[in-house]
Protein backbone atom coordinates (compact mmCIF):
# COMPACT_ATOMS: atom_id res chain seq x y z
CA UNK A 1 0.00 0.00 0.00
CA UNK A 2 2.75 2.50 0.80
CA UNK A 3 4.29 1.99 -2.60
CA UNK A 4 1.02 2.72 -4.80
CA UNK A 5 0.19 5.91 -2.66
CA UNK A 6 3.32 7.25 -2.74
CA UNK A 7 3.25 7.30 -6.70
CA UNK A 8 -0.65 7.91 -6.76
CA UNK A 9 -1.70 10.01 -3.45
CA UNK A 10 -0.45 13.57 -4.05
CA UNK A 11 -4.13 14.97 -4.02
CA UNK A 12 -5.68 12.79 -2.05
CA UNK A 13 -6.98 14.84 0.42
CA UNK A 14 -8.39 17.86 -1.81
CA UNK A 15 -10.99 14.78 -3.36
CA UNK A 16 -11.58 12.27 -0.54
CA UNK A 17 -12.53 14.40 2.86
CA UNK A 18 -14.92 12.84 5.59
CA UNK A 19 -18.50 12.52 4.48
CA UNK A 20 -20.51 13.60 7.76
CA UNK A 21 -23.26 11.33 7.56
CA UNK A 22 -20.63 8.42 6.76
CA UNK A 23 -18.68 9.45 9.86
CA UNK A 24 -21.24 9.85 12.20
CA UNK A 25 -22.06 6.16 11.65
CA UNK A 26 -18.53 5.34 12.23
CA UNK A 27 -18.08 7.63 15.82
CA UNK A 28 -21.63 6.03 16.64
CA UNK A 29 -19.96 2.79 16.47
CA UNK A 30 -16.73 3.50 18.08
CA UNK A 31 -19.08 3.82 21.51
CA UNK A 32 -17.87 5.06 24.09
CA UNK A 33 -14.06 4.27 23.38
CA UNK A 34 -11.87 6.82 24.45
CA UNK A 35 -8.66 5.99 22.79
CA UNK A 36 -8.97 4.77 19.29
CA UNK A 37 -6.40 3.53 16.56
CA UNK A 38 -6.96 4.28 13.20
CA UNK A 39 -5.46 1.59 10.68
CA UNK A 40 -4.47 2.84 7.05
CA UNK A 41 -5.47 6.40 8.25
CA UNK A 42 -4.52 8.15 4.97
CA UNK A 43 -4.80 12.25 5.68
CA UNK A 44 -6.76 11.61 8.72
CA UNK A 45 -11.02 11.50 7.69
CA UNK A 46 -13.12 10.40 9.44
CA UNK A 47 -10.74 10.36 12.63
CA UNK A 48 -13.11 11.48 15.25
CA UNK A 49 -12.23 15.01 16.64
CA UNK A 50 -13.04 14.03 20.25
CA UNK A 51 -11.13 11.06 20.97
CA UNK A 52 -7.93 10.23 21.79
CA UNK A 53 -6.75 8.88 18.41
CA UNK A 54 -3.12 7.61 17.34
CA UNK A 55 -3.19 6.92 13.29
CA UNK A 56 -0.90 4.51 11.42
CA UNK A 57 -0.24 4.85 8.01
CA UNK A 58 2.32 3.57 5.94
CA UNK A 59 2.75 6.22 2.65
CA UNK A 60 5.33 9.18 3.56
CA UNK A 61 2.83 10.90 0.80
CA UNK A 62 -0.44 10.17 2.73
CA UNK A 63 1.59 11.58 6.27
CA UNK A 64 2.95 14.36 4.65
CA UNK A 65 -0.83 15.50 3.70
CA UNK A 66 -2.27 15.15 7.34
CA UNK A 67 -3.86 19.10 8.21
CA UNK A 68 -1.99 20.31 10.64
CA UNK A 69 -3.74 19.68 14.51
CA UNK A 70 -4.47 15.92 13.27
CA UNK A 71 -3.57 12.76 15.55
CA UNK A 72 -0.15 11.76 15.80
CA UNK A 73 0.90 9.33 12.96
CA UNK A 74 3.40 6.00 13.17
CA UNK A 75 4.62 4.89 9.87
CA UNK A 76 3.79 1.06 9.79
CA UNK A 77 1.16 -1.90 8.11
CA UNK A 78 -2.30 -3.44 9.30
CA UNK A 79 -0.27 -7.16 9.28
CA UNK A 80 2.28 -6.08 12.05
CA UNK A 81 0.67 -3.10 14.66
CA UNK A 82 3.69 -1.66 16.14
CA UNK A 83 1.65 -1.73 19.67
CA UNK A 84 1.43 -4.09 22.56
CA UNK A 85 -1.66 -5.91 22.78
CA UNK A 86 -4.91 -3.89 24.17
CA UNK A 87 -3.38 -0.86 23.77
CA UNK A 88 -5.92 1.18 22.61
CA UNK A 89 -10.22 0.96 23.56
CA UNK A 90 -10.96 0.56 19.83
CA UNK A 91 -9.57 0.46 16.69
CA UNK A 92 -10.92 1.71 13.45
CA UNK A 93 -10.12 1.79 9.51
CA UNK A 94 -12.04 3.24 6.95
CA UNK A 95 -11.65 1.49 3.07
CA UNK A 96 -8.62 0.16 3.51
CA UNK A 97 -8.54 -3.65 3.58
CA UNK A 98 -8.39 -4.15 -0.09
CA UNK A 99 -4.94 -2.31 -0.02
CA UNK A 100 -3.53 -4.22 2.79
CA UNK A 101 -1.13 -7.54 1.78
CA UNK A 102 -3.01 -10.46 4.26
CA UNK A 103 -6.23 -9.05 5.44
CA UNK A 104 -7.09 -12.08 7.65
CA UNK A 105 -3.38 -10.77 9.58
CA UNK A 106 -4.43 -7.11 9.32
CA UNK A 107 -7.69 -7.88 11.34
CA UNK A 108 -6.06 -10.32 13.55
CA UNK A 109 -4.12 -7.33 14.65
CA UNK A 110 -6.78 -4.44 14.80
CA UNK A 111 -8.31 -7.39 17.54
CA UNK A 112 -5.24 -8.02 19.51
CA UNK A 113 -4.75 -4.06 20.17
CA UNK A 114 -7.95 -3.58 20.64
CA UNK A 115 -9.66 -3.78 24.28
CA UNK A 116 -13.24 -2.74 23.36
CA UNK A 117 -13.92 -3.15 19.80
CA UNK A 118 -13.10 -2.86 16.05
CA UNK A 119 -14.96 -0.77 13.49
CA UNK A 120 -14.35 -1.40 9.92
CA UNK A 121 -15.74 1.07 7.02
CA UNK A 122 -15.67 -1.69 4.64
CA UNK A 123 -17.50 -3.39 1.22
CA UNK A 124 -19.07 -6.10 -0.35
CA UNK A 125 -17.49 -7.14 -3.25
CA UNK A 126 -20.71 -8.97 -4.11
CA UNK A 127 -22.12 -4.97 -5.66
CA UNK A 128 -19.16 -4.60 -8.03
CA UNK A 129 -22.07 -4.83 -10.86
CA UNK A 130 -24.23 -2.65 -9.12
CA UNK A 131 -22.49 0.78 -9.90
CA UNK A 132 -22.83 1.73 -13.49
CA UNK A 133 -19.53 3.21 -14.51
CA UNK A 134 -17.92 -0.59 -14.13
CA UNK A 135 -20.53 -2.39 -16.54
CA UNK A 136 -21.65 0.60 -18.95
CA UNK A 137 -17.96 1.81 -19.31
CA UNK A 138 -14.90 0.39 -17.77
CA UNK A 139 -15.59 -3.14 -17.40
CA UNK A 140 -11.62 -3.95 -16.39
CA UNK A 141 -11.99 -2.51 -13.23
CA UNK A 142 -14.31 -5.82 -11.62
CA UNK A 143 -10.76 -7.44 -12.79
CA UNK A 144 -9.33 -4.77 -9.25
CA UNK A 145 -11.66 -6.44 -7.13
CA UNK A 146 -10.35 -10.14 -7.74
CA UNK A 147 -9.62 -11.59 -4.37
CA UNK A 148 -11.31 -9.01 -2.40
CA UNK A 149 -12.29 -11.34 0.53
CA UNK A 150 -16.27 -11.77 0.80
CA UNK A 151 -18.45 -9.31 3.29
CA UNK A 152 -18.95 -12.59 5.34
CA UNK A 153 -15.35 -13.77 5.57
CA UNK A 154 -14.30 -9.69 6.52
CA UNK A 155 -17.65 -10.53 9.13
CA UNK A 156 -16.86 -13.73 10.39
CA UNK A 157 -12.68 -12.64 11.01
CA UNK A 158 -13.84 -9.81 13.43
CA UNK A 159 -17.05 -11.92 14.99
CA UNK A 160 -18.64 -8.36 13.78
CA UNK A 161 -22.08 -7.00 13.23
CA UNK A 162 -22.92 -5.93 9.80
CA UNK A 163 -24.31 -2.29 8.84
CA UNK A 164 -25.51 -0.80 5.83
CA UNK A 165 -23.78 2.40 4.98
CA UNK A 166 -25.90 4.09 2.08
CA UNK A 167 -24.06 6.31 -0.67
CA UNK A 168 -25.38 10.08 -0.34
CA UNK A 169 -25.84 11.42 -3.74
CA UNK A 170 -23.52 14.57 -2.57
CA UNK A 171 -21.22 12.25 -0.94
CA UNK A 172 -17.80 14.33 0.22
CA UNK A 173 -15.55 11.40 0.52
CA UNK A 174 -14.75 10.59 -3.28
CA UNK A 175 -14.28 7.07 -2.82
CA UNK A 176 -15.21 5.20 -6.65
CA UNK A 177 -18.97 4.79 -6.25
CA UNK A 178 -19.35 8.60 -4.35
CA UNK A 179 -20.17 9.95 -7.86
CA UNK A 180 -23.50 7.37 -8.57
CA UNK A 181 -25.67 10.89 -9.37
CA UNK A 182 -22.79 13.12 -10.25
CA UNK A 183 -21.50 11.04 -13.37
CA UNK A 184 -19.73 14.13 -15.03
CA UNK A 185 -16.79 13.52 -11.85
CA UNK A 186 -14.97 10.52 -13.45
CA UNK A 187 -14.18 12.88 -16.06
CA UNK A 188 -12.20 15.37 -13.68
CA UNK A 189 -8.67 14.09 -13.88
CA UNK A 190 -8.20 15.24 -9.94
CA UNK A 191 -11.43 13.00 -8.99
CA UNK A 192 -9.68 9.71 -10.66
CA UNK A 193 -6.35 10.38 -8.94
CA UNK A 194 -7.82 9.70 -5.54
CA UNK A 195 -9.17 6.86 -6.43
CA UNK A 196 -7.23 3.51 -6.68
CA UNK A 197 -9.11 1.75 -8.97
CA UNK A 198 -8.24 3.82 -11.63
CA UNK A 199 -4.63 3.19 -11.25
CA UNK A 200 -5.22 -0.51 -11.05
CA UNK A 201 -6.95 -0.79 -14.39
CA UNK A 202 -5.97 -1.09 -18.02
CA UNK A 203 -4.97 2.41 -18.87
CA UNK A 204 -6.78 2.16 -22.59
CA UNK A 205 -9.58 1.09 -21.19
CA UNK A 206 -10.38 3.65 -18.93
CA UNK A 207 -9.60 6.09 -21.32
CA UNK A 208 -12.04 4.56 -23.58
CA UNK A 209 -14.80 4.11 -21.11
CA UNK A 210 -14.29 7.38 -20.10
CA UNK A 211 -14.84 8.99 -24.01
CA UNK A 212 -17.90 6.66 -23.99
CA UNK A 213 -19.05 8.66 -20.56
CA UNK A 214 -17.97 12.03 -22.23
CA UNK A 215 -20.20 11.18 -25.20
CA UNK A 216 -23.64 10.01 -23.74
CA UNK A 217 -23.11 12.54 -20.77
CA UNK A 218 -23.40 15.12 -24.16
CA UNK A 219 -26.07 13.15 -25.94
CA UNK A 220 -28.00 12.80 -22.92
CA UNK A 221 -28.39 9.37 -22.88
CA UNK A 222 -26.88 8.88 -20.10
CA UNK A 223 -29.67 11.10 -18.03
CA UNK A 224 -32.08 8.70 -19.97
CA UNK A 225 -30.94 5.38 -19.36
CA UNK A 226 -30.99 6.61 -15.45
CA UNK A 227 -33.48 8.88 -14.80
CA UNK A 228 -34.20 7.15 -11.85
CA UNK A 229 -31.12 8.15 -9.86
CA UNK A 230 -31.71 11.47 -10.63
CA UNK A 231 -34.87 11.19 -8.08
CA UNK A 232 -32.34 9.31 -5.55
CA UNK A 233 -30.89 10.73 -2.41
CA UNK A 234 -28.94 7.89 -1.15
CA UNK A 235 -28.07 4.25 -2.75
CA UNK A 236 -26.84 0.88 -1.42
CA UNK A 237 -23.75 0.35 -3.56
CA UNK A 238 -21.92 -2.22 -1.19
CA UNK A 239 -20.69 -0.08 1.81
CA UNK A 240 -20.78 -1.98 5.24
CA UNK A 241 -20.04 -1.16 8.76
CA UNK A 242 -18.65 -4.01 10.29
CA UNK A 243 -18.39 -3.46 14.16
CA UNK A 244 -16.87 -5.90 16.39
CA UNK A 245 -17.11 -5.29 20.41
CA UNK A 246 -15.26 -8.13 22.59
Amino acid sequence: MAARYDAIGHTYATTRATDPRIAARIWAALGDARSVLNVGAGTGSYEPPDRDVTALEPSAVMRAQRPPGSAPVVAGVAEALPFADDSFDAAMGSLTLHHWSDWRAGLAELGRVARERVVLFTWDPAYRDVHWLGPEYMPSTRETTVGFASLDEQAAALGATVEVVPVPWDCRDGFFSAFWRRPEAYLDPNVREGISVFHRSDTEAVAAGLERLRADLDSGEWARRHADLLERDELDLGYRLLVAIF
